[in-house]
């Protein structure tokens, strides 16, 4: 049972947020001009002491898919002090980048810019582990206006007017190869979430396969590929995609990352939407060209001076089942999908690129779960503001690809989903928001 709240106007703030990943980040980025001038009051949490983006993918030449502009905060105010350009500028590289001459930003480098951003901020408290948020008592409600409680570990309870979740995704292992994470003698097999810190030891193994498509998968064959040749060990990659598909990276379909594209979706009955939201995955879940190329040219240049069959297969359209631990190896059905033929692999180590989900309601929420519009699926209902419940002060984050697909997920659009939640929050459109910027006409005739 709750605990009874005293009257505390200076615990109450207009902005909550749960979770300081990127989306909510730039919230707050964005917020902070308001909260200096003292028009808002907010307060950021987060259960990490401090910000890292994705920290064990940080290889040193991976690069984010998506260009500086889609910083925290350009493309809603590309004055904001928060911007990447002036992080350059004021750790003294911005020359050093002009030079570069390339508009996609190291991942270390984005990750970095995302913790100067949050020590910047008035607002954001780090190793604050939100364990719920439930409404507020009338009495409470009454005397300071806060619709929600927000209790937090070892400290006292938070009040606010209105929740923001940002808490992100977790990584994701399918039920047919959950058990290779649990095989003897661990780790065998690890999620690529947890990459850099046993890259040392994957190395150093006999063999490793590498399971699934995206970039990380990519990332990890190319970073693993060119030692294991030299050491005369092995490094597979197996996906069960029909081949190894491309981000699409052309500039109409780009046009897609945009609001109309998001008020289109948006409005598709839910099954026709569902399907829309599968087919874009492609769109953005594929490999980036360069990294494509990069792989080829490096196979190429090995096959001049080793048996590439003794060091590597790439294997597409294969599905793959953790079978069994054998001896120090773990071995793997694998089912070609056209063809059905079917075969044993074997391997001392595999790298799980499987990708990431959210949980459909943060366990934090539980107590708010009756106030929270779901879809028949049990996913968040957010309106055109973003917030999930009927009083318009619990918003959700990047827990909408289901309903705007792409422009979920996607970097560049959130300073557009969070002008829009500020508008919601304090009744005016604190930064331009834009309805449309596309070329093409999307949705059919009159949408």
């Amino acid at each position: 049972m709750p605990t009874p709240h005293t009257t505390d106007t200076n615990r109450t703030v207009d902005i909550a947020g749960v979770g300081i990943g990127p989306f909510n980040l730039g919230l707050a980025a964005l917020a902070q001009p308001l909260v200096s001038a003292g028009e808002l009051t907010a307060a950021f949490f987060d259960r990490r002491p401090a910000f890292r983006w994705h920290p064990g993918l940080l290889l040193e030449e991976s690069t984010i898919q998506v260009p500086f502009l889609a910083d925290l905060v350009t493309l809603a105010d590309p004055t904001s002090q928060f911007s990447f350009l002036n992080y350059l500028k004021l750790k003294g590289r911005l020359h050093r980048y002009y030079i570069r001459e390339d508009f996609f930003p190291l991942r270390s480098e984005y990750s970095d810019y995302c913790a100067w951003v949050s020590e910047q901020l008035s607002t954001t408290h780090w190793g604050h582990d939100v364990r719920a948020v439930r409404p507020a008592p009338e009495q409470l409600r009454a005397a300071t206006g806060a619709r929600w409680v927000v209790e937090i570990d070892g400290q006292p309870d938070v009040f606010a007017r209105n929740v923001v979740s940002g808490v992100g995704t977790d990584p994701y292992v399918p039920e047919d190869l959950a058990g290779a994470l649990l095989a003897s003698d661990s780790p065998r097999a690890i999620h690529s979430a947890d990459y850099l810190p046993a890259r040392a030891w994957l190395r150093q193994a006999e063999s490793v396969t590498v399971i699934g498509s995206g970039q990380s998968a990519a990332e990890i064959y190319a970073d693993l590929l060119g030692q294991a040749v030299a050491n005369g060990t092995r490094v597979d990659w197996i996906t069960r995609s029909p081949r190894f598909f491309p981000m699409e990276y052309t500039k109409l379909t780009l046009e897609l990352t945009s609001p109309e594209y998001a008020r289109y979706v948006r409005g598709l009955p839910m099954d026709q939407r569902d399907r829309r939201v599968r087919e874009d995955r492609s769109l953005y879940k594929g490999i980036s060209s360069e990294t494509v190329n990069a792989i080829y040219d490096m196979l190429y240049r090995l096959s001049l001076s080793y048996d590439l069959a003794e060091h590597t297969t790439l294997r597409a359209g294969v599905s793959v089942r953790y079978a069994r631990t054998r001896g120090d190896a773990l071995e793997f059905d694998l089912r070609h999908d056209e063809s059905g033929t079917q075969a044993t692999h074997t391997t001392h180590a595999a790298i799980l690129c499987t990708g990431y989900r959210s949980a459909q309601i943060p366990a934090f929420l539980e107590p708010a779960r009756d106030l929270i519009n779901l879809d028949p699926k049990g996913r968040f209902d957010l309106n055109e503001n973003f917030a999930a419940d009927d009083e318009g002060s619990l918003f959700a984050l990047n827990a909408d690809e289901h309903l705007i697909s792409l422009n979920g997920p996607d970097l560049g659009m959130g300073p557009w989903r969070n002008s829009i939640v500020l508008r919601a929050i304090t009744g005016r459109e604190v930064y331009p928001i834009e309805r449309s910027i596309a070329f093409q006409d999307i949705g059919g005739f009159g949408a």
